[in-house]
């Protein structure tokens, strides 16, 4: 028998092409996903979209479209189905504690802390024959339940009132109730503007500690953060308290954990309040970038009735976006354009109206949590990409959401 490896030439432009239908099969049994492998002139060749990938820079790259390896942009669904079992994991007498503490945004968890999470699960695992405990910490009413499948072994929540909104003053001392209960081996925060860096850094004076800020990558003992405005790395020996960027590791994919509520300890003492939190200050929509945006209704070609749009954007208090299509026609301005050759958005909620989800659009929205299709072609890839999809006119649909909405303000008004 010949030792000539031949080539299918349509299974590889399968395995290249993200939006065909057979792409999922074709890739979970192809060797173009491997790592690595040797080419016909021997040399090993890596595969830079592979999961985990380190480029020349030492960066890690990491895959947020859901797929985990080569999937459609953001194809959760299609991936969840695909993937295995996770395993389950129990630590019922852990050898020591990793704390994590969240930023949850809205009582869920973001993208950064699922990264920190996937930290804290190295550095509890790191030796089989103890392993550690991550012990997930959040304040306010929690909505995530996925707890688990991120990593969590216990979770502490902190409900009480003071906690909630801009309170770093009694945050801390619920941090140090938990330092005295739980001693931590490690206390890892995301290095955000939500909270995470703040509250670190809070935590690290109080309790006299040098903390590592700006981390992207710890192993063996060590970690490498950003210094010198991120001109430079700095590696130095792992700390007690650490503050890491997004990407730091990679989030758990494969385990699902207790996730077990735990008591908050005893005597939290209430510490003086001397700074006063107003509440969100309300922003107009429409003056909000992009880029900053967490609830976006974007407009395609499948829009006849633009003032519809208009009026259902301000009734929804969302921020306006359009596909290129839409842009170049002139129904709206160049920097409202979402995609890869427009911006790339990380909206918590996105709502596509009439986009038949072109690859450079895909792209653009592949970080965003939750998508959501209006449209009239059941199998365009904008559906596909979905998590919720209404086949409808965009123009009906549009006009009963814009009804149920003033309905139920209608209704808390009444009763308030």
């Amino acid at each position: 028998m010949s030792d000539i490896v031949r080539r299918d030439p349509r299974t590889e432009w399968i395995a290249r092409n993200r939006l065909h239908p057979e792409h999922d099969a074709v890739v979970a049994g192809s060797a173009t996903q491997e790592a690595q492998w040797m080419g016909p002139n021997g040399l090993m060749r890596r595969n830079p979209h592979a999961v985990g990938f380190i480029g020349p820079n030492g960066i890690r790259r990491i895959d947020r479209s859901g797929a985990q390896v080569g999937g459609a942009p953001g194809s959760a669904k299609r991936a969840q189905a695909a993937a295995p079992a996770r395993r389950e994991v129990r630590i019922d007498t852990p050898a020591f504690f990793v704390a994590v503490v969240a930023d949850m945004p809205g009582g869920r968890l973001s993208a950064h802390d699922r990264d920190v999470l996937g930290l804290a699960r190295q550095l509890a695992d790191a030796d089989p024959a103890a392993p550690g405990a991550v012990v997930l910490v959040g304040f306010g009413a929690q909505r995530d339940e996925s707890l688990g499948e991120a990593g969590a072994d216990r979770v502490l929540t902190f409900a009480e009132a003071r906690f909630e909104g801009y309170a770093p003053e009694a945050r801390l001392t619920a941090l140090v109730a938990a330092e005295r209960a739980f001693a931590p081996r490690h206390w890892l925060f995301p290095d955000s503007a939500l909270g995470g860096a703040e509250l670190g850094r809070r935590l690290a004076a109080r309790l006299d500690e040098r903390p590592a800020a700006q981390v992207w990558q710890v192993a063996e003992g060590r970690c490498t953060g950003r210094g010198a405005a991120g001109a430079t790395d700095i590696t130095r020996s792992l700390p007690r308290i650490v503050l890491a960027l997004p990407e730091c590791a990679e989030p758990v994919s494969d385990t699902r954990h207790a996730a077990e509520p735990i008591a908050v300890p005893d005597a939290v003492p209430r510490a003086l309040r001397r700074v006063e939190d107003l509440g969100a200050v309300a922003v107009d929509p429409s003056g909000v970038a992009l880029a900053e945006a967490e609830f976006i209704l974007s407009a395609g070609n499948g829009i006849r009735d633009w003032e519809g749009f208009h009026h259902a954007a301000r009734v929804l208090g969302a921020t306006e976006g359009a596909s290129r299509v839409a842009v170049d026609n002139g129904h709206m301005p160049r920097h409202r354009q979402v995609g890869a050759t427009g911006t790339w958005v990380t909206a918590r909620v996105y709502i596509a109206v009439g986009i038949s989800g072109a690859i450079q659009h895909l792209q653009g929205i592949q970080q965003c949590d939750k998508v959501v299709a209006i449209n009239l072609d059941p199998g365009c890839d904008m559906v596909k990409r979905a998590d919720l999809t209404v086949i409808g006119d965009s123009s009906e649909v549009l006009a009963a959401l814009v009804e149920l909405v003033e309905q139920t303000r209608g209704e808390r008004r009444d009763a308030a």
